[in-house]
């Protein structure tokens, strides 16, 4: 039941609702609350955690649930290939169209507000599976300098910081660099994706990484070339661990043929 405090909140919300009406980012109906999110309660239910079968080491979500009578920790193609660098990875939610307008808005659009959110989905996830996320430290994947410039800050970072302080964990914005900027090529191709982050990422200069745990913090994962890279270079730095999370999992249509696609391609 409601407490008296939670009651007025509603009420000065609603209140404020009326006298200072805002459509909704995502569906453009008008907010029935004031909320520093401009997303209504609809549109935020739509951005629901992944469930199903998955890897059970980056995530990637299967099409069906046969695949778990293979074997107890089933693996997808890629990681049974052991190619990615890092140890294990989790997103919250998929990359369909409203998680992908979200996350626009944080990344493109100064609703900052959001980085919070998302940080509560991430907690969620870090808490489901705490015992693979053993870490010493939170670390966002960096941007460009070019991309900070244009954009005044980096989206994974805010996230971090948040689940940071929610996680009781230094957040170590400083220890990753980007070296050099993502192609201007709107949308790559698998190839090009793993090589436009192929050394593009070291460690800052007199950062310390040796016997590290590292939590890596991103925004979307497409490929997991970006977190395979920053793996990588903390790794030959001397982390001794490295697991990861999104806010989103890009999924195929064949993985999953019911997920609405989203309106713009992710980075990842």
């Amino acid at each position: 039941m409601p407490t008296v405090r939670g009651r007025l909140r509603e009420l000065r919300e609603a209140l404020a609702s009326v006298i200072f009406p805002a459509p909704c980012e995502l569906c453009g109906e008008l907010l029935n609350t004031a909320n520093r999110i401009p997303i209504c309660r609809s549109c935020l239910g739509l951005l629901r955690p992944l469930d199903g079968p998955c890897c059970a080491r980056c995530g990637r979500p299967f099409v069906s649930a046969v695949a778990l009578d293979v074997q107890d920790l089933p693996l997808c193609h890629i990681c049974r290939r052991s190619l990615y660098d890092f140890d294990f990875a989790r997103s919250f939610g998929a990359y369909t169209g409203p998680m992908a307008s979200a996350i626009m808005l944080l990344k493109y659009h100064q609703v900052t507000s959001l980085a919070a959110w998302f940080a509560t989905g991430l907690r969620q996830v870090f808490d489901a599976h705490r015992e693979m996320y053993r870490a010493d430290v939170v670390v966002p994947v960096p941007a460009h300098a070019l991309r900070l410039r244009e954009r005044g800050y980096n989206q994974a970072e805010l996230i971090a910081k948040a689940l940071a302080r929610s996680l009781g964990l230094p957040c170590r914005s400083y220890l990753l660099v980007r070296i050099r900027p993502r192609p201007d090529k709107l949308r790559l191709s698998l190839r090009e994706r793993w090589r436009s982050v192929r050394g593009a990422y070291t460690i800052r200069q007199g950062a310390r990484v040796d016997n590290l745990r590292v939590l890596l913090v991103d925004d979307v994962l497409t490929t997991g070339a970006t977190l395979d890279a920053c793996s990588r270079a903390l790794r030959k730095a001397g982390a001794s661990n490295v697991v990861a999370l999104t806010v989103a999992r890009a999924v195929s249509r064949r993985e999953d043929p019911g997920l609405e696609p989203p309106g713009r391609e992710p980075n990842g």
